[in-house]
């Protein structure tokens, strides 16, 4: 069987207007810390293709119109609804009033694999990624709903921002059946 690649016409893309009617996964993302903007700019562009609810931009994240966020969002800072938070503590604290269940990705003692993790299609979720170096804050990993580990085999036991959040909408997206 030969298989075609498909012309960017033949993909059914969302125009800016479709993709702010469409209905949201109960997800959003917070970074907690972020230093590269060009890994801001990859999460923009998930969250984009998961239809994530929002992205709450916290700390030293640079925000849009950033060109280096720009240059690797390609135009998601137009669809997906963003928020900059001055301190991610208290952002996860204001979320959790509102009901929001926190998760954060980090590599912590009693946390949970994240192939193990069933989400309830009831919640809404907020997912916390940390800065490249050293991770989600201890506060707002002790301050979580839980914490998610996905889980590592080779000897760096780390990824990129933007791979991990990736792998993590990816998995929560599946599991909340959001493909069918």
């Amino acid at each position: 069987m030969q298989h075609r690649k498909l012309k960017n016409a033949e993909l059914d893309r969302k125009t800016v207007e479709e993709f702010k009617q469409a209905p949201k996964i109960p997800l959003c993302i917070i970074l907690d810390n972020v230093r590269s903007a060009h890994n801001i700019g990859s999460v923009f562009r998930t969250a984009d293709a998961f239809l994530i609810r929002k992205i709450y931009l916290c700390g030293i994240c640079a925000q849009p119109p950033d060109k280096s966020i720009q240059k690797t969002a390609l135009g998601a800072t137009e669809t997906v609804d963003w928020e900059y938070a001055e301190d991610t503590l208290s952002l996860v604290k204001k979320l959790q009033e509102e009901g929001v269940c926190v998760l954060s990705i980090e590599q912590a003692e009693e946390a949970e694999h994240l192939h193990d993790f069933l989400p309830d299609p009831q919640k809404t979720y907020a997912i916390v990624f940390g800065n490249e170096v050293k991770g989600v804050q201890q506060t707002v990993v002790t301050a979580s709903d839980q914490v998610i580990e996905i889980p590592q085999k080779g000897s760096k036991h780390s990824f990129n921002i933007a791979v991990t959040t990736g792998i993590v909408c990816w998995d929560l997206a599946s599991k909340l059946d959001f493909f069918s």
